[in-house]
């Protein structure tokens, strides 16, 4: 199991990292826009990816993680820039939150990866399920980013 829990945790460090090499000379203004055939921006897509493994982390074990009430509203499924207010995260405190966000997931629930509680409405029923999925959508949402990227600077 010890193998397996640092392959996990290497993996969401990796995605994570290229999350944040990817936006290393984003601009805020670049970070805000929302190209033709796009539904959200670079932003959105940062605490979405921030939100998603806590909200699938308490849909699983019922515990609440560390995310301001707001997060749900701003990045949650089926939200959009258009939610956000003078109050929502910056793309630096965002980046911040994001670095950070790994370490905290290994010392949290590092030790509990093999506990099972009931499933979720996906059929996972362990937190190591949970991070693999959590994991391939950070992916998806890194090419997003890539995407958005591409677009605003073309």
């Amino acid at each position: 199991m010890k193998k397996r829990r640092e392959v996990l945790f290497n993996q969401l460090e990796s995605y994570r990292d290229g999350v944040l090499d990817v936006l290393d000379d984003v601009t805020e203004v670049e970070a805000e826009m929302v190209p033709k055939g796009f539904n959200n921006n670079i932003r959105w897509n940062l605490g979405h990816d921030y939100l998603d493994q806590y909200l699938w982390i308490q849909a699983l074990t019922k515990e609440k993680g560390p995310v301001p009430e707001e997060f749900n509203s701003w990045f949650g499924f089926g939200t959009s820039p258009a939610n956000f207010t003078t109050e929502t995260p910056s793309v630096e405190e965002l980046m911040i939150l994001l670095k950070e966000q790994p370490a905290i997931m290994k010392q949290a629930y590092g030790e509990r990866l093999e506990e099972e509680y009931a499933p979720t409405e996906m059929g996972m029923y362990t937190l190591e399920q949970v991070f693999i999925r959590t994991i391939f959508h950070e992916g998806m949402h890194l090419q997003v980013i890539m995407d958005l990227k591409k677009c605003i600077r073309i």
